[in-house]
């Protein structure tokens, strides 16, 4: 009882002081990563070609996207507006909170007005995505604003971060872009995509995102950074490898040398 008690008192005090609730949050984060490994192992994420309506009542698409990545972009740009930032005014942390905010403006401003008759989300997932969004579009533009003392970070880290960050974003739009013109119009079913990052791996769009975030984590050099980067790749990476299993099973000439998610390796 008194060592609950003592735990409780810890986290208590930790939660009352910002800067220690965003490490906090980061490792609860990474704790969250690791159980995703374990249950994606048993079920699919239940959406897009996995969509089923046991998760609740479907919403359409292109809405879900918006709502729920919005928080991502725009839960920075309100502590920026209404909260006092120290940090905003170093370039390194500029330029990091920029290319965050650039991933989200892309993903929720740019990618649903391009989506072309996806499947609708289950309301559970979308609540979950939603949620997600929210805390994280918290945890790293809080820190980056306010605690990330990004002058430390040695300049090659910082430079080669933003060159990761930047390729896994290109690879990211170019798959997307690949895997939304595989139909030509009045076509439906499924296609094997090929081309670009697809030439090597099942995943290339997540392959894309989980080099974004390993980019980021990179530049920034922080725990949350390096939560958000381990997060990702334990949700979409075992999405890759579901994708790369269900192309395999339909498709009898589905190329034998692909790999799940990362080129030449897995």
């Amino acid at each position: 009882m008194a060592l609950t008690d003592n735990i409780m008192s810890k986290m208590q005090t930790m939660l009352q002081n910002e800067a220690s609730r965003f490490d906090f949050i980061a490792y609860i984060m990474m704790i969250s990563a690791a159980s995703s490994v374990i249950a994606l192992q048993f079920t699919s994420a239940p959406y897009g070609r996995y969509s089923r309506s046991n998760w609740g009542f479907l919403i359409p698409s292109r809405i879900a996207w918006f709502v729920q990545e919005l928080p991502s972009f725009s839960v920075p740009i309100l502590l920026i507006l209404f909260t006092d930032c120290p940090l905003s005014g170093q370039w390194k942390n500029q330029v990091a909170v920029g290319l965050y905010l650039l991933h989200y403006f892309q993903r929720t401003f740019v990618f649903p007005l391009l989506i072309q008759g996806g499947k609708p989300t289950p309301v559970v997932t979308f609540v979950m995505a939603l949620l997600f969004c929210v805390v994280n579009g918290y945890l790293q533009g809080g820190h980056l604003l306010k605690y990330a003392d990004l002058t430390t970070v040695p300049n090659v880290q910082f430079y080669a971060g933003i060159m990761t960050f930047l390729s896994g974003m290109l690879i990211n739009i170019h798959s997307d872009h690949i895997l939304r013109n595989l139909r030509k119009e009045g076509e439906k079913g499924y296609k094997i995509p090929r081309g670009g990052m697809f030439q090597y791996v099942s995943g290339a769009n997540f392959f894309g995102e989980c080099l974004e975030w390993t980019g980021f984590a990179v530049m920034c050099g922080t725990l949350p950074a390096l939560a958000f980067a381990v997060f990702t790749v334990c949700n979409i990476g075992p999405r890759a490898c579901q994708h790369h299993r269900w192309y395999q099973e339909k498709f009898e000439d589905y190329p034998k040398d692909r790999k799940a998610l990362i080129p030449f390796v897995f």
